[in-house]
């Protein structure tokens, strides 16, 4: 296995050198130069290639989970059209993320090998290629979104092959099969763990009942769900899925996949209906973070995508702009109880972290869904000011001193300061 050579580099660098310059010329040369660093140390630091594809690690940790690989190629995706040697490499990662779903789906992150890596030796799942089994719906939702977006920039279907086929159909099944949590045999328990690190009821999670959503075990944060249907990862579920009815119609002619694929799309966007949207601060309709299908909830949001800020990006298709709106308006206030505002920044933190740690990859969100250029600028301005002198984006850091920080490098959060950017200087 190899990394990105660099005759590959100099083949891509180009292209991220001229988006870099796009922004330089409309935003500055400090966030354009930032843009360029970020997008060229992702491809040259966190990429690995062989025959089945591309893996790519979190940063500073050294597995590949199925979001961030996804959320870490974002920001290349607009370039692919005219660069054929970077698309065949957002294409490997691709090829590498549905090896690994049809190896494990309920798995959230994976080792390069199966050399028996894990977060906790002592989890329940001994696979040796699979660092955490932590079940997210969204580990599942960002590859194929990611794999319909290439496919549309670019028309390839090479890599769109009977396993990705295979893929799909799984994704489907387990998402449907989801439905109804207490007959699945999927479990997580982490002895000792604190609350958030394990599932109560021996691993099957808080009771639920069945609403036609599909059933979460763990946020976008790797914290357990409090109640088993997650909103945003729900909604983004129901965006992929009619990335997978078209997929199934227009390159593999599966119409009974892509038939299934709409039933679930619209039992999830039912049940988010009549379950997801509850009254807010104001009385007026809001989307829930949580819910069970019982009657419990929660009135919050996490900086980790997809969150309730994020839907206008993570599903566009199906959303209710006016209960988004409303629900914005409570997730960037003192409503939201993971929300903070202090000397040098406000924006939207997790309970993944301290308290009073706002996120970066939040406040580039905020930036994005918030459809006006000068506020977009103004939160380019505070990402390069909370760095904590490092130059580099951060997991989160301390509203009152940014140089208390946590994790020295997020890819992720490069990715998503690089969006906004980009962004930015197309305004």
């Amino acid at each position: 296995m190899g990394v990105v050579t660099e005759t590959q580099l100099e083949e891509i660098t180009p292209t991220l050198v001229a988006a870099a310059d796009r922004v330089r010329a409309a935003v500055g040369t400090e966030v354009g130069d930032r843009v360029e660093r970020a997008l060229v140390r992702t491809l040259r630091d966190t990429i690995s290639l062989d025959d089945d594809g591309a893996f790519v690690i979190t940063g500073d940790i050294p597995a590949m989970w199925l979001r961030d690989s996804t959320t870490q190629m974002t920001p290349y995706l607009r370039f692919v059209a005219d660069d054929p040697a970077l698309a065949e490499l957002l294409w490997a990662v691709v090829r590498r993320q549905f090896r690994l779903i049809e190896h494990d789906p309920y798995a959230n992150s994976f080792n390069r090998e199966p050399n028996g890596a894990h977060y906790d030796p002592d989890d329940l799942n001994a696979d040796p290629l699979v660092w955490e089994q932590k079940y997210e719906v969204d580990s599942l939702a960002y590859p194929v979104t990611f794999a319909y977006a290439l496919w549309r920039a670019t028309g390839s279907t090479a890599v769109l092959d009977e396993r990705a086929h295979r893929v799909f159909r799984t994704i489907v099944a387990q998402w449907r099969a989801e439905q109804d949590h207490d007959r699945s045999a999927y479990r997580f328990v982490r002895e000792g763990a604190i609350p958030t690190e394990t599932l109560a009821r021996d691993g099957r999670g808080t009771p639920v009942a069945v609403t036609g959503m599909t059933w979460c075990g763990f946020r976008p944060s790797d914290d357990a769900c409090t109640y088993g249907y997650n909103v945003p990862a729900n909604l983004f579920a129901a965006e992929a899925l009619l990335a997978v009815a078209a997929i199934a119609r227009e390159v593999w002619s599966d119409a009974g996949l892509a038939d299934d694929a709409d039933v679930l799309r619209a039992a999830i966007e039912d049940g988010v209906r009549r379950h997801g949207i509850v009254p807010g601060p104001a009385g007026d309709p809001v989307y829930a973070y949580e819910v069970d299908g019982l009657g419990a909830g929660l009135v919050m949001d996490d900086a980790n995508t997809p969150s309730l800020l994020s839907l206008p990006l993570s599903a566009p298709s199906v959303l209710d702009e006016t209960v988004w709106t409303a629900t914005r308006d409570v997730v960037l206030s003192p409503a939201n109880p993971y929300w903070s505002s202090g000397a040098v920044a406000a924006g939207v933190g997790s309970p993944h972290t301290l308290p009073r740690r706002v996120w970066p990859i939040a406040l580039a969100v905020e930036g994005l869904v918030s459809g006006s250029p000068s506020r977009r600028r103004e939160l380019l301005d505070v990402l390069v000011a909370t760095d904590g002198g490092t130059g580099d984006m951060h997991e989160s850091f301390d509203v009152e001193d940014p140089t208390q920080f946590s994790r020295p490098w997020f890819s992720w959060a490069d990715a998503m300061f690089c969006e906004l950017a980009l962004a930015a200087a197309e305004d």
